[in-house]
């Protein structure tokens, strides 16, 4: 899969103790309650409406997370990036690869009564293949590429050109009905009805719009009774839109929402005051890293493993995670997320040592001069001075700052070049004409740790190894991981490849993101691991529940008695 480059400590100790205290807080409450049906949640999403259709959604937020709940997929992913049937009733895979044959769950209904069918599978398959809709370009390519035909009414088969094991990521789509939508082009759909009033086959139903001076703000789902699965236990869910974090904060502080999609850092403090909201955290597959060019003349002494392996000891990444992240992420040590299956948690892991960083810069044979420039320099007169261009923002010159600062105090300069981001791939990255690039690569939506497209041999010409990483043992591993299926040999190639990266270190990995998803302790049931995509919140949404304000007083008063002297 082709991914995207989108381009102080007392207070994090004093979150530490709020969190702490609200989870705390909850343990002896819990075994109180039991689910019971009925109730409604709201939640605060921050953005705004645009179309409710899957096929038409990628550049949303917001309607992800309400088609999330309306439509259904033939997969969905664990927290691992396992893969987890949703419409599937089973799936087999031919010997070769190639061919998946894949059975339709039997009781599958949509919204409006109809069955589902394989039918509305390929007619899907054949929108996402159009060059009429918006759909991400890598999305479009493969299935141009793969046949899909409906064998019977429950089953279908996709075959494709060749083994390709990442193919279950693009499994994930939501299905839509043929019968509604099947009359209409491409470009009809676009504009259609029925992206107002959506027909999905998931656990909540479209209900309505709800508006304000002719503006909708939010929109109403119910509870799907013949939902193919257990019918969710919260009957009526409701999205309110506003404009920022701290709108939604608000509307929470008053009483007019019960969650909130994203608490960032900008309101987090203020978050974790409310005595009745919890915090569910995640990380999330936005890796942060610097990309150096290992081909490059004019720096050289990036080809020294050891010149590398210094510039990452040499930055002290957890401080930049408490001072610019508020905290809020997790310190990257490769490639591949830490969330997943196949990350191996074994490989050498760079502390932060400048000490030892200037020992290896001393031993590679660079000295700061005696007089004059406080850059190290070789006796061929080559400096450790070099450009890095990172994405134009205030968070990306305050990190590229932070880099360049503790770079400077081994005696590395940095130059530092703001770019906009499409300039940074188009100018810099495309045509490796650049020293180095702080960016972050997403891997939100690629469930399969895949890492081919940044670090095989053969996406150095015209592909994503921007670093061009010329390594022929780390390409293997690759290369192989990539068309085998059996996870455990995957597993294990993934593994290698981890431990050559470790040691060649041809990129430096920063951290990955933390999502803080807030809801109030009335919703009971709620559990998020890591997230490969944020509507990944709702993957178990049919078992939350809502406990009545008097259950929490009643068990609240039981935990005070239990606890007096």
């Amino acid at each position: 899969m082709v991914w995207q480059i989108v381009i102080v400590v007392v207070a994090l100790a004093a979150i530490a103790v709020l969190l702490f205290s609200q989870q705390s807080t909850l343990l002896p409450i819990t075994p109180e309650v039991k689910p019971s049906t009925g109730g409604v949640y709201s939640e605060a999403l921050v953005g705004s409406f645009n179309r409710l259709n899957p096929v038409l959604d990628y550049t949303n937020s917001a309607d992800q997370d309400v088609d999330r709940l309306i439509f259904s997929s033939l997969l969905r992913f664990d927290d691992r990036g396992l893969p987890v049937n949703d419409l599937i009733e089973s799936m087999g895979i031919s010997q070769n690869g190639q061919n998946y044959n894949i059975s339709l769950r039997e009781n599958a209904v949509w919204h409006d009564g109809q069955p589902v069918t394989s039918e509305d599978v390929v007619f899907t398959v054949e929108l996402l293949r159009s060059e009429d809709l918006p759909v991400p370009e890598d999305t479009r390519a493969l299935w141009q590429n793969v046949e899909a035909e409906a064998l019977d009414e429950n089953t279908l088969q996709f075959r494709l050109p060749e083994p390709y094991a990442p193919f279950l990521d693009y499994l994930t789509f939501g299905i839509l009905p043929k019968h509604l939508l099947g009359d209409l082009s491409p470009a009809e759909i676009i504009d259609s009805q029925f992206n107002l009033q959506p027909v999905g086959s998931g656990p909540y139903r479209f209900d309505q719009f709800l508006f304000e001076d002719d503006q909708i703000i939010g929109v109403s789902l119910t509870a799907f009774e013949d939902y193919y699965n257990d019918p969710a236990f919260i009957e009526q869910f409701t999205f309110k839109y506003y404009p920022d974090p701290d709108a939604a904060l608000s509307a929470y502080q008053s009483g007019d929402i019960l969650g909130i999609s994203q608490v960032t850092n900008d309101i987090l403090p203020q978050a974790l005051q409310e005595p009745n909201l919890n915090m569910h955290s995640g990380q999330v597959p936005l890796l942060s890293i610097i990309f150096l060019n290992l081909d490059n003349p004019q720096v050289p002494y990036f080809q020294d493993v050891n010149i590398r392996r210094a510039l990452l000891m040499g930055i002290d990444r957890q401080r930049i995670i408490n001072q610019l992240k508020d905290g809020q992420a997790t310190l990257a040590h490769g490639p591949i997320f830490p969330g997943s299956w196949a990350y191996y948690d074994g490989i050498e892991k760079i502390e932060y040592d400048p000490d030892a960083a200037i020992q290896i810069l001393r031993a590679a044979g660079y000295a700061i001069p005696a007089a004059g420039s406080s850059v190290r320099t070789n006796e061929e007169g080559q400096s450790l001075s070099f450009e890095l261009v990172y994405p134009s923002g205030a968070k990306y010159e305050q990190l590229a700052e932070a880099i360049a600062s503790d770079w400077q105090r081994l005696g590395v300069e940095a130059n530092l070049q703001a770019v906009d981001s499409d300039d940074l791939v188009a100018t810099y990255l495309d045509p490796r004409e650049y020293d180095a690039a702080l960016v972050d690569i997403n891997l939100t939506s690629s469930p399969d740790p895949d890492p081919y497209p940044f670090w095989d041999q053969a996406q150095i010409t015209g592909g994503q190894n921007y670093s061009k990483w010329n390594d022929r043992q780390a390409s293997e591993f690759l290369e192989e991981a990539r068309v085998e299926l059996d996870r455990t040999e995957r597993t294990r190639l993934y593994n290698n490849f981890q431990v050559r990266f470790a040691s060649e270190l041809p990129a430096l990995p920063l951290f990955y993101p933390i999502y803080n998803y807030g809801i109030n302790q009335r919703i009971n049931g709620v559990t998020m691991g890591s997230l490969y995509e944020v509507s990944d919140r709702f993957a178990n949404v049919t078992k939350w529940f809502l406990i009545a304000e008097r259950s929490l007083e009643t068990a609240a008063t039981q935990v005070e008695t239990t606890a007096s002297p």
